[in-house]
């Protein structure tokens, strides 16, 4: 007896699995991601270099040797004391670098802890911390500089505490305001039905969600901290010779712009495509860290 014939109609078709669109898949395809991520890595690297090597020492003066042109013992020529444009340009990458990192590791600390507990706390503990808020938001980094600078001394440690001082109140606001709405979220609410305390929701909940908008914000802020430091510097508030720094190399050049203006352009440029590169960066993590965004691509 023959077994009785089924439709192939009636047979369920299994959907066939998507193809999984990973974060670094979706990145590669991001055009102001990849763009900001080599410029990025580009200064990154130029800094890394200069602490193994650089053409000529930065710190050597050669005045018979000042205002070359470009050749093949100095790629970019000299400036007016007689030292390497390139090795300039390399190890103040490095001062930029590292008074960036640091500055928005200040700003990131205390202004991410201070909003956190501002949005736990409610009340007068967030009256009192957005109040110290605005009012240290009252002080530029230039002033805060200026002021430090009065009583220590200017320097790279000036310049670090001025511009990490100034980045707290807008992480501050930036941190409270995210966490305020996480904290309406329905889960939020379940877990403190439960009986989680604000700490625990804190650690748990609030902070995991608020990381991407942190880590976009964190590339915007060392965009303005290169900024800061190159204009404190500039000012002779912040790094100070014989120390190589991209502020300095602008200072220096002011008085030889009708002689050698290129002394200018090359310092500026290098501020240019390092905070082109960090703005572009963050762009492309708002992109691809928003799931709204995300889905649409």
């Amino acid at each position: 007896m023959s077994a009785p014939l089924t439709s192939s109609i009636d047979a369920p078709i299994a959907p066939r699995p998507l193809p999984a669109r990973t974060f670094w898949g979706r990145a590669l395809r991001h055009r102001s991601f990849v763009l900001g991520g080599v410029l990025s890595l580009l200064v990154v690297a130029s800094a890394t270099l200069s602490l193994v090597w650089t053409p000529w020492s930065p710190y050597e003066i050669d005045i018979a040797s000042r205002l070359r042109p470009p050749s093949a013992a100095h790629w970019l020529g000299t400036d007016t004391f007689g030292r390497d444009i390139v090795s300039l340009l390399l190890a103040g990458a490095r001062s930029t670098i590292l008074v960036g990192i640091i500055a928005v590791s200040i700003g990131l600390t205390f202004g991410v802890c201070l909003g956190l507990i501002a949005s736990a706390k409610r009340g007068w503990t967030e009256e009192i911390i957005m109040r110290f808020s605005d009012f240290t938001f009252a002080f530029p980094a230039v002033l805060s500089a200026i002021m430090l600078a009065a009583v220590a001394g200017p320097g790279m440690l000036t310049s670090i505490i001025a511009i990490g001082i100034f980045q707290i109140p807008t992480l501050t606001r930036l941190t409270r305001g995210s966490a305020n709405a996480i904290w309406a979220r329905e889960y939020v609410l379940a877990a403190r039905a439960s009986g989680k305390g604000a700490f625990r929701i804190t650690i748990e909940h609030v902070l995991p969600n608020i990381l991407s908008i942190l880590i976009v914000q964190a590339t915007t802020q060392f965009a303005l901290a290169i900024l800061a430091e190159a204009a404190l510097s500039y000012l002779g508030l912040g790094t100070q010779p014989p120390q190589p720094s991209w502020g300095r190399m602008l200072n220096d050049a002011q008085t030889m712009l009708f002689q050698s203006p290129m002394l200018a352009v090359y310092p500026g440029a290098a501020i240019a495509i390092a905070v082109l590169g960090l703005n572009l960066l963050g762009d492309g993590l708002r992109d691809l860290l928003d799931p709204r965004l995300a889905r649409e691509r």
